[in-house]
């Protein structure tokens, strides 16, 4: 099993952050029904305000083909799309457990 693990750092107002942040995390949500490789996912916001980076995700697949799979998959390509103009930075790390 593989954990796919992702940090987002997002542009404009806190206001704006969380609305983007929410819409990005409602539409990966959805990608379990979508991407037979996605065992599961689980989508963090950010609710500490002390804190610079605004979503997390922590994707799990079998193997780390799977994860490339899963990030070319139309569904992943399209909820990723609702990022555009708003990700300031990204970090992901990706493990066998």
């Amino acid at each position: 099993m593989v954990k796919h693990i992702v940090t987002f750092k997002l542009i404009g107002t806190a206001e704006e952050r969380l609305a983007v942040a929410n819409q990005f995390k409602d539409a990966l949500l959805a990608l379990p029904e979508k991407i037979e490789v996605l065992r599961s996912i689980e989508v963090g916001v950010n609710e500490n305000p002390a804190e610079d980076w605004d979503v997390v995700l922590t994707a799990v697949v079998d193997t780390m083909d799977d994860v490339s799979v899963y990030a070319k998959h139309p569904a992943h390509v399209a909820a990723a799309s609702i990022l555009a103009g708003h990700k300031e930075a990204r970090a992901c790390v990706d493990y066998e457990f």
